[in-house]
């Protein structure tokens, strides 16, 4: 029923950009938080950015700086806005969004695919 539609990945060099995009789409009642979070080979996946309110937007330190998320609510899409990105971002990114399905009881989390971000010379 929920589709988690990624976009915006690809390869740049250091100190490039990068905008990544999800849109959430089906049979969705309400949306509290989308985000992105990465992996890279061997890592755990960690939380780069998330934004559950206009005024609630959490950055890891790496992001810090550097990204900037922004939700569009009546699109039900997150964007990541990346620049001056470094060799050690490269990973997959996922998107995640905290939703409500229509006729559910409580919010559920979902998944992207992941979207590969390289940087590299």
């Amino acid at each position: 029923q929920v589709q988690v539609m990624e976009s915006g990945g690809g390869s740049v060099q250091p100190g490039g950009s990068l905008k990544l995009s999800c849109v959430v789409s089906g049979n969705i009642f309400s949306v509290s938080a989308m985000g992105w979070y990465r992996q890279a080979p061997g890592q755990e996946r960690e939380l780069v950015a998330k934004e559950t309110a206009p005024a609630n937007k959490i950055y890891s330190p790496s992001a810090m700086g550097r990204f900037t998320i922004s939700r569009d609510r009546a699109k039900n899409a997150v964007h990541l806005q990346m620049n001056d990105l470094k060799p050690e971002d490269t990973a997959v990114y996922y998107c995640h969004a905290h939703l409500t399905e229509s006729g559910a009881w409580s919010p559920v989390p979902y998944w992207g695919q992941g979207t590969q971000v390289t940087v590299s010379s």
